[in-house]
């Protein structure tokens, strides 16, 4: 026996995004100051450390445990 049905998701709403990822996260990151935070708060000297930082951000949402699973 074969199942004739047919299943189709709709996203009928303009704002819906079915896979969007990191992006509108860390969009929304970024208008909200966190890299003009991490800029004023870093305490150790790094070339373009509030972009690193923010990179580190962006691994923990996504599921890293520790920051070797980054990068």
């Amino acid at each position: 026996m074969q199942a004739s049905h047919k299943v189709s998701a709709v996203f009928d709403d303009p704002n819906l995004i079915g896979s969007a990822g990191l992006v509108p996260v860390m969009r929304l990151a970024q208008r909200a100051g966190l890299h003009d935070l991490l800029g004023e708060h870093l305490s150790v000297p790094c070339p373009n450390g509030p972009v690193k930082a923010a990179g580190i951000v962006a691994g923990m949402l996504a599921g890293a445990d520790s920051i070797g699973f980054v990068g």
